[in-house]
């Protein structure tokens, strides 16, 4: 099927999908109300809008021939290679190579997580960071918010924008002197979650080189010593004492006499004096996956054993994130021992991942399409930006959306596509043991470029 170049269509098609979005009244949009972006070609007609009903449209496309599909996936396939192809709608199974049995599922966990918080806490949801009063004088709570930007992080453009400690602090300010209150001594609360440096199966060296911040419910630019910063990079000891010292400094420079406190719990009938909330948690959802974020990642399986009334710490948050997969009938093949992936315990089987992924786009859960619109789109966004730029895989660009997973020794890859006929294929590509990490990516970008250009019926 002939292909337009998605990089010289791309202005074109951003003109294209902003006539096609308003004109269209039976459009069903696939990503959130946003300010729409320059897309290529294959990206804005099948990944930005859908004319009619998704199922129904996916359904009535040839439904690949599983021999014919074979054939074509098992020349690349090696031994330490687990692969599963299913029908997104009927999740029928189309190709089967040791599809039940669990690997080391890296970052693809994250699919797991994404799935189980907004089932629980619902996709519209936001996470408060508040100001209350205390007898001491004032209490800074943490909401388990780790995007939470502090005063030298650069918000202009920043999409989704996150809540601000700079505006907590002018609306603490403007309260207290409503008051007559100059002279205050600041706590911080950090209840919310319990502090667990690390989760069963993580390397020691996560923290200190950067992989992950130490996990607290205050934690100001996910505990980056440099705001912005995607990549590993380094961490402040302590986030939530550094959250606190910096919203002490914010309070001085407003007119405020502050005296260092410490960490409290504060009472929960306390009166609000400020607050700000989050980005929903579609939106911190859609981060974590293009981005991989583990800070958003463990924060978002704190937020399900919170809201599961289970311990916030590493094993609650394995356990509600199973609970909440098990109500949803996905639990069968996941076992979790962290919320991002670093655990080099955990196991998911590669028909585990896609069932995840069919539900996610499917009709009958509208709740959960962050997991689909998150995913990193093949050659142009997240973690897939700079894949599917060789001869054997420029073919999926666009047509490939995908949760990538890494660790040493491990790689994995888990999306949908859409076939050369125009139907909705998810599929888990898993390999473990790995010698050659440059080769095993390449044979997974290859093997799920196969399914975009397979007219397999």
């Amino acid at each position: 099927m002939p292909r337009r170049d998605p990089i010289m269509a791309a202005i074109t098609l951003f003109l294209l999908n902003v006539f096609t979005v308003a004109a269209a009244g039976a459009v069903v949009k696939l990503t959130p109300q946003r300010e729409l972006e320059p897309r290529a070609a294959a990206v804005a007609d099948r990944w930005l809008v859908q004319a009619g009903n998704l199922a129904d449209d996916v359904a009535a496309a040839p439904l690949p021939g599983s021999g014919t599909l074979a054939a074509k996936l098992t020349g690349l396939l090696t031994a330490n290679v687990n692969a599963v192809v299913v029908d997104a709608v009927t999740r029928r199974s189309l190709f089967d190579q040791r599809g039940g049995v669990g690997m080391v599922p890296a970052s693809t966990t994250k699919l797991a997580t994404s799935t189980a918080v907004l089932s629980a806490l619902g996709p519209d949801h936001r996470l408060t960071t508040k100001v209350v009063r205390s007898a001491a004088g004032i209490v800074l709570v943490g909401g388990g918010d780790p995007t939470l930007a502090g005063p030298s992080a650069q918000l202009t453009g920043v999409y989704p924008r996150p809540a601000s400690l700079v505006d907590l602090a002018r609306q603490t300010v403007a309260a207290l002197k409503m008051a007559g209150t100059t002279h205050v001594r600041l706590d911080y609360d950090t209840s919310l979650f319990q502090s667990v440096r690390s989760a069963q199966g993580w390397k020691p060296n996560y923290q200190t080189d950067g992989e992950t911040a130490q996990v607290s419910a205050l934690t100001i630019d996910e505990g980056r010593v440099v705001p912005g910063t995607i990549e590993a990079a380094q961490r402040v000891p302590d986030p939530p004492a550094a959250a606190a010292k910096a919203f002490g400094q914010l309070l001085q420079r407003y007119g405020i006499t502050v005296q260092k406190g410490t960490k409290v719990t504060a009472a929960t009938s306390a009166p609000q004096l400020a607050a700000v909330q989050s980005p929903t948690i579609a939106d911190l959802v859609e981060k974590l996956l293009t981005n991989s974020d583990n800070d958003l990642a463990e924060a978002m399986a704190r937020q399900v054993a919170v809201k599961l009334h289970l311990t916030a710490d590493f094993n609650g948050g394995a356990q509600g994130v199973h609970q909440v997969l098990a109500g949803l009938g996905l639990a069968q093949g996941v076992q979790t021992y962290d919320g991002s992936g670093l655990s080099t315990k955990n196991r998911i089987t590669p028909i585990a991942l896609a069932r995840l992924i069919s539900a996610a786009a499917s009709s009958a859960h509208p709740e959960l399409r962050a997991v689909i619109t998150g995913m990193p789109i093949a050659g142009f966004s997240g973690t897939l930006a700079g894949r599917y730029l060789t001869a054997g895989t420029q073919s999926g660009a666009g047509y490939v959306r995908a949760k990538t997973g890494t660790l040493d020794q491990v790689n994995t890859l888990a999306g949908l596509a859409y076939d050369s006929d125009g139907r909705l294929l998810a599929f888990a590509f898993m390999a473990n043991k790995v010698a050659d990490p440059a080769a095993a990516l390449s044979t997974l970008d290859r093997l799920a470029t196969i399914l975009t250009t397979c007219g397999c019926h």
